[in-house]
């Protein structure tokens, strides 16, 4: 695949990045693409490995990587647009915030820096808005079944449009004033611009979905009346039960969750709610409990806020440069720097926070205390506990479950041991007729998932059906 040579002869060239002076006086997405030719000296690299782990164990999609690195590096870019599109809904979305598992996965990996995998992607498919390639497919024929999917992030969307395509209405419900759900809500704009959701959202409505706003299922509509006005129900609601800080001082203000600060700046930010005087971490000292994804959004967004000092604390130790534990193809636990890291913030490392404190009803001290993990447990050291000056605390320590208040209870769907939704192999729930996608089955998990989850639901939903 690519040229026969190609790894032999380039390196890999990473993608490039704003300024960190410049990209935090604004939202606008950091990456810098590389040129075309660039691009084309990338997919020479992929080599005909004979078996292609990056899309057999690495891709939850199946992506056909060397087949569409080929045609890149060919010059054969509507196909490689055409056959992307064969096995992923919205490339737009996991050639920005998709972590590449392909990437580690590929054979190039096991002595050499991977094929830049995601970066081509994401080039495949701005090339295919911009040439006018990627249009609405509406079915040729309607089967006058009508599907309700709750719930519009990446799973419900993936789903949407798959039940769509196959002739079927397709009603989507989500409980906020705009659809996306976390891709919308959760993950900012630095990294995913939100007219490139509008943009997808503008083909499947082409291709005859239906999107309800402001509509919360349980609440505004019953199970009831979805059971008696749909033939199939989908449920893609999520993980938005986060996962809380049990410490004294919780409930003081400026200790908020995660999600609910990025939504409320991604709504500022999308000119939903209006600009404040002064941005909500402006000179203050921010402490972000929390050292995944989305407490590295929360660092980029207090960063562009104006935030004086930004503290990241992680109650594990740090992961090691390499991992032995995780060897090629896995994808590999190891220390890694976001473009957030790289705009200014201390990270810490086994750290757990014990209290937080105010002489008033405002945040003003974390205190927390230095830990060490055995292999079967974890223990406080002892003299390490420190106490800091803290102003605003958000709290970003992943999800749990569902919510179960509402929708999943009224619907009566059965739960599993960790609080998600159940479904057989056909991911039906316990429910005739109910189907469930994505995190609300898994647990919070990657965008990539989703949509392959989606995607698979859909195939269940529309055998269903006929």
């Amino acid at each position: 695949m690519g040229k026969p040579t190609g790894f032999l002869e380039h390196s890999r060239q990473e993608v490039g990045h704003r300024p960190v002076d410049e990209r935090t006086r604004d939202y606008r997405e950091v990456v810098v693409p590389l040129d075309e030719e660039a691009i084309r000296i990338q997919a020479a690299r992929c080599m005909d490995c004979g078996v292609p782990f990056c899309h057999g164990l690495g891709c939850p999609l199946g992506n056909r990587i060397p087949e569409w690195n080929d045609l890149v590096y060919r010059g054969r870019w509507k196909e490689a647009c055409e056959n992307l599109h064969s096995t992923n809904n919205f490339p737009e979305f996991t050639g920005r915030i998709c972590p590449a598992l392909c990437e580690s996965a590929c054979t190039l990996s096991i002595n050499d820096s991977p094929t830049l995998i995601r970066h081509i992607e994401y080039q495949i498919v701005e090339r295919g808005w911009r040439e006018g390639w990627i249009v609405p497919l509406p079915p040729r024929r309607r089967t006058g079944r009508k599907v309700a999917v709750v719930g519009s992030g990446p799973a419900g969307l993936s789903a949407a449009q798959q039940l769509a395509r196959a002739g079927h209405s397709v009603t989507v419900f989500e409980k906020a004033d705009r659809v996306g759900g976390l891709l919308r809500f959760g993950i900012p704009d630095f990294k995913l611009d939100k007219g490139i959701i509008d943009r997808r959202l503008g083909q499947m409505s082409a291709e005859g979905v239906e999107f309800q706003t402001s509509v919360v299922v349980g609440e505004d509509i019953s199970p009831k009346y979805l059971k008696l006005n749909f033939d199939a129900i989908v449920l893609a609601i999520g993980s938005g039960e986060p996962r809380d800080l049990a410490v004294p001082g919780r409930g003081l203000d400026n200790v908020l969750f995660a999600m609910d600060y990025l939504s409320m700046s991604n709504r500022i930010v999308s000119g939903l709610e209006p600009s404040p005087a002064r941005p909500m971490a402006k000179d203050l000292t921010v402490a972000v409990i929390g050292g995944g994804d989305t407490g590295s959004d929360c660092v980029g967004t207090a960063r562009r806020q104006g935030a004086r000092e930004i503290h990241q604390f992680e109650i594990m130790p740090p992961p090691p440069v390499t991992n032995p534990q995780t060897p090629w193809p896995m994808y590999s636990k190891i220390l890694r720097t976001s473009t957030s890291h790289e705009e200014g913030c201390v990270r810490h490392w086994g750290i757990m926070t014990k209290q937080l404190a105010g002489s008033n009803v405002r945040v003003e001290r974390l205190t927390g205390v230095k830990v060490e993990w055995s292999p079967s447990q974890m223990r406080e050291i002892p003299g390490s506990e420190f106490t800091m000056n803290v102003d605003l605390v958000l709290i970003a320590m992943g999800f749990v479950h569902p919510v179960h208040a509402g929708l999943v209870t009224s619907m009566g769907v059965a739960l599993d041991d960790r609080g998600n939704v159940r479904t057989g192999l056909d991911h039906m729930t316990s429910v005739d007729g109910v189907f469930a996608a994505g995190d609300a089955t898994r647990g919070a998990s990657l965008v990539v998932h989703a949509i392959a989850s989606g995607i698979e639901v859909a195939a269940h939903v529309n055998r269903w059906l006929e």
